[in-house]
């Protein structure tokens, strides 16, 4: 994504050209001034993060209420094992849809022709987009924080240690977008952006031992499981908010974090340069 400010005019043919040089730092600025005005469309109409606030609530208490009895022995035990994993489903369904769906949605109505006409970088209305997810985020993981307080979680290590549950799990978040961002580019209709955005979710969370241990999965699942991103971000946040190998599945993680930008960001800036 080496790119930069692109030159244009600003005043109608015949009159004169205003130029704007591409300068260092030029596309940091850019996406950073794109994502405010992303948050300004949030802070005008907060209803909508209410998925970031609705879905944890209703994650946390569907999973341990139904399965907690029955696989974990208790719902209190099932909350211990089961809040890591549903950290990280949480937050990355809560970018996976604002991203995709609400791209899909910009571009349709033209607002990324408008962007195109600006002296910015081709890329920065992408990367503006995927920045300002950061907020659904936090919303996201503080919910699960508040409501798993309340329903008896407690964190078994460090508050140091928590905090960087919650960065690994954004981290990896933000670098799945990238995948939803190409989808977005690629597909012109937004209700099978959509279909696809919610349908992915299936494989990516449920193949994991988010609700039940991998060994009593069958053997194909587990084979899933032991390669699956999603899998090895679980269960870095269950070592680090619960104890237990923290180590090997944070640096997987944060390996598959940054294979999914380096493969996904430059084909998703590609895609949009051949759409706009």
């Amino acid at each position: 994504m080496n790119d930069t400010a692109t030159p244009t005019t600003t005043a109608p043919a015949g009159v004169g050209v205003r130029t704007f040089p591409a300068r260092r730092g030029a596309l940091l600025f850019h996406s950073l001034a794109l994502a405010r005005r992303n948050l300004a469309k949030v802070r005008r109409n907060p209803v909508s993060i209410g998925d970031a606030v609705l879905a944890p609530v209703l994650f946390l208490v569907v999973f341990v209420y139904l399965f907690g009895g029955a696989v974990g022995g208790s719902t209190h035990a099932y909350l211990q094992r089961t809040l890591p994993a549903i950290l990280v489903l949480a937050a990355i369904m809560a970018g996976m849809i604002a991203t995709g769906v609400n791209l899909s949605i910009d571009i349709k109505k033209g607002i990324f022709d408008r962007f195109r006409s600006l002296p910015i970088g081709r890329s920065a209305p992408l990367i503006g987009s995927v920045l300002a997810d950061v907020v659904r985020y936090l919303v996201t993981v503080a919910t699960v924080f508040v409501v798993g307080f309340l329903m008896g979680f407690r964190v078994q290590t460090s508050p140091l240690a928590a905090l960087a549950a919650a960065g690994v799990t954004i981290a990896f978040g933000m670098a799945l977008s990238w995948v939803w961002v190409l989808l977005a580019m690629v597909i012109r209709e937004t209700t099978l952006v959509q279909t696809i955005v919610s349908l992915s979710i299936f494989p990516l969370a449920f193949g994991t031992d988010m609700v039940a241990p991998v060994d009593t999965l069958p053997g194909w699942l587990q084979a899933w499981a032991r390669i699956n991103p999603i899998e090895h971000t679980m269960a870095a946040s269950r070592g680090l908010l619960i104890g237990g190998d923290t180590a090997v599945p944070a640096v997987e993680s944060l390996l598959w974090s940054i294979g999914l930008v380096a493969v996904f960001a430059p084909l998703a800036v590609v895609a949009y340069r051949r759409r706009t």
